[in-house]
């Protein structure tokens, strides 16, 4: 029996959907257990390409119970889009989808005022999606947030969607904007009720009862852990904690019970808005890494900010997290690059860093300090072993794990789940 968690080491993007897809042969249970619809996870099987943003990706395998925990913010709207979706495509979730009863509801208004919120900050904008995420997290914490299991009861809906609409009236009318219809909400969102019903369950019995039973179960992040809410580069983070530590909060689960962690690092680095990115590469190799790696938003459409891999980050970030072993995705990108480099510490005024820090200050002003090494021109998608690749890509995976100071286990090279080297096998 395992229980394993997949984490995100950078600041998300890293293929957590792919990997997840290509675990899930050794899994009975996926649990997605923060974030909301702002995570687009992509995934690439049998020809078919799938975009999950609320949904586990485990989805995509035959009789693999999907669970979407407490933790996340749940946007129903999205939700019946992916299932009616995955309907459409042949793949089925009745009696093995399951929706916690205590997670917090997205609603309309929440996307209004990501957008207002984000209006507001002119020129220190966060680069937030505007899918509701923070105004709904920020309900919760202040406890006027809706659940699931509120939404199903018609008086309680009604009395807190007016609570909502009269506190949130002077937020619009500050903007010209309308207030809340909280009429026209009730009625739409109590019939997302009805039809959520067979979902709905107490999930932590589900997770718990799976574990109990010797099943196999893994926890999927979402987004990465420099976008952490208590460990990224606040303020330009999301609003969940994104990483281990929010199993427990996002799931019910000790995090005591998790036997192992893996972290997912691209074999370069990425970032989607605003906020510091030391290793940023603005030229040429910057355009290569967006061009070859299709470095678009799957949530936003909004071209990534491409660099260089970060190992100062990287160590921070699987050192949070209790991470045991390493996956690096999109290899294959780095195919074609004359050279490659590392960051490995940074350089701040006569300084060197080795530490990520805290201050955003120092992290803008920090230059990289590089390790260089040696690229190579052959394709590398048909790889099944580190023993197949380029000796010039072996060394560059075989350096990084030497420097991470932790084992790479997983490398893939292509978008399908095929094309994924399990080392040691």
């Amino acid at each position: 029996m395992t229980v394993q968690c997949v984490v995100g080491l950078q600041w998300g993007d890293e293929g957590k959907g792919k990997i997840v897809d290509a675990l899930c042969e050794d899994f009975d249970v996926v649990v997605r257990f923060a974030g909301g619809a702002n995570a687009g996870h992509t995934v690439v099987a049998g020809g078919e390409k799938f975009v999950l943003h609320l949904i586990p990706s485990g989805i995509l395998r035959d009789g693999i119970e999907c669970v979407i925990g407490n933790g996340v913010v749940f946007d129903p709207e999205v939700f019946f889009e992916e299932v009616d979706s995955l309907h459409s495509r042949g793949v089925g979730t009745e009696g093995r989808l399951f929706v916690s009863d205590r997670a917090h509801v997205v609603f309309p208004y929440h996307k209004a005022l990501d957008g207002l919120k984000e209006k507001d900050r002119g020129s220190g904008k966060i680069g937030t999606t505007a899918r509701g995420i923070g105004p709904c997290y920020c309900d919760k914490a202040s406890r006027t947030g809706i659940r699931i299991c509120d939404i199903i009861e018609p008086a309680l809906l009604k009395q807190l969607l007016e609570l909502n609409a009269a506190a949130k009236e002077p937020l619009f009318a500050q903007h010209g904007e309308p207030g809340i219809d909280a009429d026209a909400l009730y009625d739409s969102y109590l019939e997302y009720g009805r039809r959520l019903a067979p979902y709905i369950r107490q999930t932590r019995p589900i997770i718990a009862g799976a574990i109990s039973g010797g099943k196999n179960v893994l926890f999927e992040g979402a987004q990465g852990a420099l976008l952490d809410i208590d460990h990224g580069t606040y303020p330009y983070v999301t609003s969940s904690s994104t990483g281990l530590d929010g199993v427990n909060s996002g799931s019910g689960i000790p995090v005591r019970g998790i036997d192992r962690v893996s972290g997912i690092v691209k074999s370069y680095c990425t970032r989607v808005g605003d906020g510091p990115f030391p290793t940023e590469e603005s030229g040429d190799a910057g355009k290569h890494l967006q061009d070859k790696g299709g470095e678009v938003g799957a949530t936003t459409g909004r071209p990534r900010r491409c660099g260089w891999l970060d190992l100062v980050a990287a160590r921070y970030t699987a050192a949070i997290n209790g991470v045991d072993g390493v996956i690096m995705t999109k290899l294959d990108v780095l195919t074609g690059l004359k050279e490659i480099r590392v960051a490995t510490a940074y350089k701040h005024g006569k300084n060197t860093i080795d530490e990520f820090p805290a201050s955003l200050d120092i992290l803008h002003d920090s230059v990289p300090e590089y390790e260089t090494f040696t690229g190579w021109d052959e394709e590398i998608t048909g790889a099944k072993s580190i023993g197949e690749l380029p000796a010039a890509a072996a060394n560059y995976v075989e350096s990084v794990e030497k420097m991470l100071g932790l084992p790479i286990e997983v490398v893939s090279v292509g978008v399908s789940r095929e094309q994924t080297i399990f080392r040691g096998e």
